[in-house]
């Protein structure tokens, strides 16, 4: 860059000349700038936009889902027995008496200070599962602690601990790592070939030795003392499908039939209803909000429109249009407002709980049906326009993306051009300066020869 003499000859103020040429020179950089910002600004407010979207399209698809709308809630007549539906469920009733709870196998072996030994090593152990299968285990010595990891580490069906006994002895807790019938088990002192020979010691035959708990499957009766008597068995204390789609756990032994009622959740399919109306407000309320046109002051102080950001773009339009129409349009010639989902004058839909439950109550498959369809079409024009790949807001973002990479090159291009530029006003103005000096220089000269030329012509 070339050095700049400030006035040094001139007595010009030449930095200032200089930043008043460049901001005139820079005047298509500023406007590039401004165009590059409003880009920016219109970008974050797309992208927000697609974010509702998305959104939109999010709850919209969950209510169309096949199912989504099967919402029903389930009461007992006792506390000690509680139910839950999944959407494969159906409206009805069904009676049930609890007589047995599921029990997890618990067993002690008698007291003992150390693992027995078997021809000086420590004894092997056997486990042998509900289904016969034997887990031999060999403990790495006759240590109480090794016993414990040995078994635990062969996941032979059941898991120990050592349980203090009293005077320096302990007891093995052995306990099933299933619950219910198939979690019963029965522990061997010996070889899997000692326990199918016969051989082998049974540890619960040990003096001492107890089975605290035995394994048990829950049960529970329908239609008990009838002809059509049934008995329900669970490894746990769920018992799964008493009615299609409803599972039922029990907490306690019931003297008496315990009655199961399952309903249609009609509030809770109001929710997602409404749920998809709010959503659909939040994208038609944020386009409203940019397209609409304000009023601003100009330079002169008068006031003038200002126009939003979506105001004249006719791919929002197109999209607030296209979702607007798919929760208004009639559903087989129903209007949604049978529904209780109506369209007010000014673009938005309001929703009202008591008329859709009216419908429900009426219906309740129709208005289903009604409000799944709706979905649908929400969730087709959600996607049309948030889609990552062909979605219409995602074009727009992506061509003003592509616009302001190429906008930030030109602006790239425009400093390396206006530094040249000032590198170039600095030389010429500096070179200028240096000759105006030189001619100052010689003036002073020649008027000093003139000067002493006077004199020598007068005789002084």
């Amino acid at each position: 860059m070339a050095t700049s003499i400030d006035g040094l000859a001139s007595g010009l103020n030449t930095t200032a000349i200089i930043n008043s040429l460049m901001s005139v020179e820079a005047l298509p950089q500023a406007q590039l700038k401004t165009k590059l910002q409003n880009n920016q600004t219109v970008i974050s407010t797309l992208q927000s936009l697609n974010v509702k979207l998305t959104a939109l399209k999010d709850v919209a698809s969950g209510n169309a889902a096949a199912g989504a709308l099967n919402l029903f809630t389930a009461t007992s007549s006792s506390p000690s027995v509680t139910a839950k539906t999944t959407t494969a469920a159906a409206a009805g009733s069904i009676d049930l008496t609890v007589t047995q709870l599921a029990q997890t196998q618990v067993n002690v072996t008698a007291a003992m200070a150390t693992w027995p030994t078997d021809g000086g090593a420590p004894a092997r152990l056997t486990i042998v599962d509900a289904t016969g299968k034997k887990t031999e285990i060999s403990p790495a010595s006759t240590s109480l602690d090794d016993v414990v990891s040995a078994i635990n580490a062969a996941s032979g069906g059941a898991q120990a601990v050592k349980v203090p006994a009293g005077n320096g002895t302990y007891r093995l807790q052995l306990t099933a790592t299933t619950s219910g019938a198939a979690g019963a088990f029965t522990a061997y002192r010996g070889t899997a070939a000692q326990v199918t020979a016969g051989t082998a010691v049974d540890l619960m035959a040990d003096p001492g030795a107890a089975v605290v708990k035995s394994a048990q499957d829950a049960k529970a009766t329908l239609y008990a003392g009838t002809a059509a008597e049934q008995v329900l068995s669970s490894g746990t204390n769920t018992f799964a499908d008493v009615l299609p789609g409803v599972s039922v756990t029990a907490s306690a032994v019931t003297a008496a039939p315990v009655t199961v009622t399952v309903a249609s959740d009609v509030a809770g399919i109001a929710k997602k209803a409404e749920g998809l109306v709010t959503a659909v407000n939040d994208v038609l309320s944020f386009v409203a909000m940019y397209s609409a046109v304000s009023k601003a002051t100009d330079a002169s102080g008068a006031t003038v429109p200002k126009a939003g950001i979506f105001t004249g773009n006719g791919s929002v339009r197109a999209v607030n249009d296209q979702v607007l129409a798919a929760l208004s349009r009639p559903i087989d010639g129903k209007s949604p407002a049978e529904y209780g989902i109506n369209i007010t004058k000014d673009g938005n839909f309001t929703f009202d709980a008591a008329k859709f439950s009216a419908a429900m109550t009426a219906d309740p498959v129709a208005t289903q049906t009604a409000v799944q369809a709706l979905a649908t079409r929400v969730a087709d024009a959600a996607t049309a326009a948030a889609d990552p790949y062909s979605g219409s807001i995602s074009g727009l973002i992506k061509g003003r993306e592509s616009e302001v990479r190429d906008l930030g090159t030109r602006i790239a291009d425009w400093d390396q051009r206006l530094a040249t530029r000032r590198a170039t006003l600095q030389s010429v103005y500096t070179n200028m300066e240096v000759l105006l000096g030189g001619l100052q220089s010689q003036s002073a000269w020649l008027s000093g020869q003139i000067s002493s030329l006077s004199k020598q012509s007068t005789g002084e």
